[in-house]
């Protein structure tokens, strides 16, 4: 069985025209309607129909932190309706006891997910102790990544610098090419070289941090295992 406890002990250090046309102008209505619709915790009919209690549960088992009822108020407001403290208060709690459990923390951790500080102090500390455990996982899979994607990118780079080279090389060549524009192709040259070290150079850097990262990542995946994961 994984022990939370002993993993987190262990775990590493590490934009203008001034006359908009009619269709641009239902875009924009379009995209404010869903923005403003987005900001309502819940709809009118919603509001009307609800289950106090239900959606408590709900808002804990989910992990919002308690200012969600004051989403769920104001938008309610507008429909004449109140929220009912007690009733939903007494589904958050028994939603939150769900949600504070090891394996819900560990998941967070390792989606990247952030934690609320909503769990009770009795279901707390367990749920801290793999959300952490998690947490560490996913930061050590975004380092090989972010590696990756940075190595990709001036390897992208380096093959646009290397066309731009070969396609001033030959217009240095050309007989049309002026002694002028000659003297400037070569100091194009001149920077594009410099530029292209500067490149390689980053690249076996971060090739070799990818390598620390890809082993820090396989002993950390190593030692969840061992502990039966």
């Amino acid at each position: 069985m994984l022990d939370f406890d002993d993993i987190a002990n262990q775990s590493l250090t590490t934009g203008n025209g001034v006359v908009m046309n009619s269709r641009f102008a239902g875009i924009l209505s379009v995209i404010a309607m869903f923005a403003l619709s987005g900001c309502a915790s819940m709809s009118g009919d919603e509001c009307l129909t609800s289950d106090w209690r239900a959606i408590g549960y709900e808002d804990g088992s989910q992990g919002y932190a308690s200012s969600r009822l004051g989403q769920h108020r104001k938008a309610c407001a507008k429909h004449g309706v109140t929220p009912d403290f007690q009733a939903y208060q007494s589904g958050r709690d028994d939603g939150l006891k769900e949600y504070c459990q090891p394996q819900r923390g560990y998941n967070l951790g390792v989606g990247g997910g952030r934690y609320n500080g909503v769990c009770p102090s009795h279901l707390e500390p367990g749920f801290l102790d793999a959300y952490r455990t998690g947490a560490q996982l996913y930061t050590l899979r975004s380092n090989v990544n972010n590696a990756n994607y940075q190595i990709s990118a001036k390897q992208r780079e380096l093959d646009s610098l290397d066309e731009s080279v070969r396609a001033k090389e030959a217009a240095l060549i050309a007989n049309e090419t002026t002694v002028q524009d000659r003297v400037l192709i070569l100091a194009d040259l001149k920077d594009m070289s410099e530029r292209r070290g500067q490149l390689e150079a980053e690249i076996l850097a971060l090739v070799e941090d990818r390598v620390l990262y890809e082993q820090e990542l396989a002993n950390y995946e190593a030692m969840l295992a061992s502990s039966g994961f």
